[in-house]
């Protein structure tokens, strides 16, 4: 059995991204509810709306997970929350998962870690986390200034950790679903898609900003810095790339952004991706047509595999 379905009880290996504000119970349930993994963010440091959201799930009863993003917590809250919540999946990022994964295990729940490259990958398998959540450099949000692309970083990954890995970054439908499991992947994680989705909570505006992008329509800012972003190209986001360096109130005004559609307020986060997303759809067209094309891309390859042709 693939390894992610056993672990989060999910009918398709399609992973919701934890995004600050947006990944929350209406965008979460839609996602599992179609089949997928919804995720709960907690990255907003709104720590008892998040939690209020994570009881939303749990009174739904469907698969779901949670993401604890290490650098961003204020203290030990939300952890023990979790522990003591009824939450069997969650993710971990931006931190060293070491002092996470013993109490989350020992409270019955499973870790996957976020890792943008492979000495990363190699210290989380060594501290015990369930499986791996790879980010390529193609994603949306915070990154590592050292760009390794998913395809590379996939590769490089299984090579030498053989726990599961759920492929990031670049990944918007059933192509580039084959492709991750082609190169060692068990399931993939979407952000820029379900942001772009019907149900996101986030403002018309954002939604076609992404649908309009090119593939070149995002800039990786502030990488001799922290954090280190990838967001839709904008005026306010051309004046950071050429300075190199992002203002410290930079993400001040995020949430007009996200709801009130001001474009040039914050960084618009969203990954290469966005260059292959031509139009806002429900949730669950969005699964079942990405679902439908993994299959009938590998039943094409395994008829090129029995044939021993290239096509």
């Amino acid at each position: 059995m693939n390894r992610v379905l056993a672990h989060t009880g999910a009918k398709y290996p399609i992973v919701q991204a934890p995004m600050g504000w947006i990944a929350r119970a209406p965008l979460a349930s839609a996602v599992s509810k179609a089949g997928g993994l919804g995720i709960i963010e907690t990255s907003s440091g709104e720590t008892e709306a998040c939690k209020a959201e994570i009881e939303k799930m749990l009174e739904l009863g469907l698969p779901f997970g949670v993401n604890l993003p290490i650098m961003f917590l204020r203290d030990d809250a939300m952890l023990k929350y979790l522990c003591g919540s009824g939450v069997k999946f969650v993710t971990t990022s931006a931190g060293s998962p070491a002092k996470f994964v013993g109490p989350l295990k020992e409270a019955g729940i499973v870790v996957y870690h976020a890792v943008p490259t492979l000495d990363a990958a190699i210290k989380c398998a060594e501290a015990g986390v369930d499986g791996l959540v790879v980010e390529g450099a193609e994603g949306g949000g915070f990154k590592n200034p050292e760009e390794v692309s998913t395809l590379v970083l996939l590769q490089a990954i299984r090579e030498k950790v053989d726990i599961p890995l759920i492929a990031a970054g670049g990944i918007c439908d059933g192509r580039g679903m084959a492709a991750a499991f082609a190169l060692g992947a068990e399931a993939v994680q979407m952000g820029t898609r379900f942001v772009s989705s019907v149900e996101s909570p986030v403002h018309k505006n954002y939604k076609l900003k992404i649908v309009d992008s090119k593939e070149t329509g995002t800039y990786v800012l502030n990488k001799k810095a922290t954090p280190c972003i990838r967001a839709l190209k904008s005026e306010k986001m051309d004046a950071i790339y050429e300075e190199g360096r992002m203002p410290a109130d930079t993400f001040k005004n995020i949430k007009d952004v996200y709801f009130d559609g001001d474009m040039e307020a914050a960084p618009a986060l969203a990954g290469q991706s966005a260059g292959l997303i031509h139009e806002v759809k429900p949730v669950k067209e969005i699964i079942d047509e990405t679902v439908a094309q993994f299959f009938e891309i590998a039943n094409r390859m395994g008829t090129m595999a029995v044939g021993h042709n290239f096509g």
